[in-house]
């Protein structure tokens, strides 16, 4: 087995000093034996090995790498930096695979960046351990700091150390200069996606004491209202305030003089007042918000200038305009505009479903598959259009890498468990459902385990478990109401199947609540409940068959 030590200090090159050193080892030969291997890893590896980018062509882009700095609006969710290192995993599992094991020493584990910390857990846990052995290695001291090269940081999402640079740089630089600023947003968007509003409130609350400068103030009041209403802890939330500080927003930027420069501002500005109204229930206007930012963003902006906030425009509106033709036009033009941008195709997938256009919606989810590095959703997604077409082994497999991907992904856990419900393998069905014992959804599921195995008993008490914890669950509701059936209590299982067709109704629940009302001799009512499912599923043969024999 080849042995190799690698120092792991964030010191030395920041973010992914570790993978970085280990893809300086493992890239050269792979060019040389699997080129292809590199190229369809083209994304992670120059992400976290900037000194292999003339080695390591891009082969997947998207408009952010071809714009200006200050046109590139987006900064990478938290999450992103785990879709790299699933990648970079992968990479490395196939190249050992080929050119056999490693030992890698890690020194001085304990000065990584979180980029590095994340990298080495997604190793240990996908990597087997009869390719990859990771040992700890001594730590030494070492003077210095964290390198300050913030456009990676920014671009990268390394959100990490983006903080930690800017908390080394701020005090160096003069406040209310133009290279401040820039530092300081770009510091309280980090400690934000690092769920530390409250840093992120005091350094523009600082701000706000040092400057007057209109376009920084509004900048400030815009990142307040988003800090107030994306708070990772739904209790600290605050739409009415943050209401207060994005209305600060928009009455500045409404006022400045350059033309363009309040376009892209108060275009921007209208957007985040458009998410604050959505956090306050109030849909029609922050589609009307949306029109008005891309209506300024169009009359006043030229042709090739900001186009990525242009297409979030349009993609905001695509969400605000629901289940329409509208909405999939403005997806469609996003993604014929930056083609490269994988989750994109996850929102008009999700939209063809809601279009009955399900063909299409499995090519988009492929498409977001296959245009960056991996994350759970399309699959999640897939394995649903997967189940509803029987193929229940597709959509287990799905299901299973979407957790690989990421063991904390709840949703795909209840699903897993319900699919492996209907392929009775009922003990791994249960370890998914007893994952969290708080969770209504998992609670759902080992109701429909215990129901699976004869457990009535049991069964009701998860679901009464799940629906203590969210009234509103109609799976729970109907599980219920179709165990009460089995178990002769008809006058329970109506009632379940009625609150659950009240709170979203479909032919299923209507043709379950059909037979326990012909049970209970309700003739008429069961009638019209299966008219009524035939008029939401015509070609349903099993809702037509009970019509014909009534």
């Amino acid at each position: 087995m080849n042995q190799i030590v690698l120092d792991a200090d964030r010191r030395l090159r920041g973010p992914y000093t570790l993978a970085g050193g280990l893809l300086h080892v493992l890239v050269p030969e792979a060019l040389a034996r699997w080129p292809e291997l590199v190229h369809s890893h083209d994304i992670e590896i120059r992400a976290a090995a900037p000194g292999l980018r003339e080695l390591v062509p891009a082969s997947r882009t998207s408009l952010a790498d071809r714009v200006a700095q200050e046109e590139r609006i987006l900064v990478p969710a938290p999450r992103r930096t785990l879709r790299l290192a699933n990648g970079l995993a992968e990479f490395v599992r196939d190249h050992l695979a080929r050119g056999g094991p490693l030992t890698v020493t890690v020194a001085n584990a304990g000065e990584a960046d979180a980029t590095d910390i994340e990298f080495l857990e997604v190793l240990r846990r996908r990597v087997p351990a009869e390719l990859l052995v990771v040992v700890e290695g001594p730590s030494t001291p070492r003077d210095g700091t964290l390198p300050l090269d913030t456009d990676r940081y920014r671009n990268e999402g390394f959100h990490h150390a983006m903080a930690e640079a800017g908390g080394l740089l701020l005090p160096e630089l003069a406040e209310d200069s133009e290279e401040w600023w820039t530092i300081l947003h770009r510091t309280t968007t980090a400690l934000a996606a690092l769920e530390r509003e409250e840093e992120a409130r005091a350094l523009l609350d600082h701000a706000r004491r040092v400057s007057v400068t209109a376009k920084h103030r509004a900048t400030c009041a815009y990142a307040t209202a988003m800090l107030l209403v994306r708070h990772h802890d739904p209790a600290m939330r605050d739409p009415e305030e943050a209401l207060a500080w994005i209305n600060e927003a928009i009455t500045i930027t409404d006022l400045l003089p350059d033309t363009r420069l309040r376009a892209f501002h108060l275009s921007f500005d209208l957007n985040g007042k458009a998410l604050v109204q959505v956090r306050r229930g109030r849909f029609e206007e922050a589609t009307e918000l949306v029109e008005r930012a891309i209506e300024l963003a169009e009359r006043d902006l030229g042709p090739g200038e900001q186009p990525i906030h242009k297409l979030v425009l349009r993609a905001n509106r695509a969400l605000l305009r629901g289940t329409s033709t509208a909405a999939l036009a403005d997806l469609d033009h996003t993604i014929a505009a930056d083609p490269g941008y994988p989750d994109y195709y996850l929102d008009r997938g999700n939209l063809l479903v809601k279009l009955g256009r399900s063909q299409e919606a499995l090519a988009d989810y492929e498409r977001a598959m296959r245009v960056g590095p991996p994350f759970p959703e399309p699959y999640y997604n897939r394995a649903e259009l997967r189940f509803a077409e029987d193929d229940l082994e597709g959509a287990l497999a799905d299901l299973d890498y979407a957790i690989e991907l990421d063991p904390d992904f709840t949703d795909a856990y209840v699903n897993r468990a319900g699919l492996l419900v209907a392929m009775g393998e009922y003990g791994r069905a249960r370890a998914d459902a007893e994952r969290d014992a708080a969770n209504p959804y998992l609670l759902c599921a080992l109701g429909q385990v215990e129901a699976a195995e004869g457990n009535p008993e049991e069964a009701y008490k998860a679901f009464g478990s799940a629906l203590e914890r969210d009234p509103s669950m109609v799976t729970a509701l109907a599980a219920r109401g179709v165990l009460s059936y089995e178990n002769g209590d008809l006058a329970s299982s109506v009632a379940d199947l009625t609150r659950a067709i009240e709170l979203k109704e479909s032919a299923e629940l209507r043709f379950n609540r059909s037979v326990a009302l012909r049970a209970l001799g309700r003739l008429e009512e069961a009638r019209a409940d299966l008219v009524r499912a035939r008029e939401l599923a015509p070609a349903d043969e099993d809702v037509r068959r009970a019509l014909a024999e009534q």
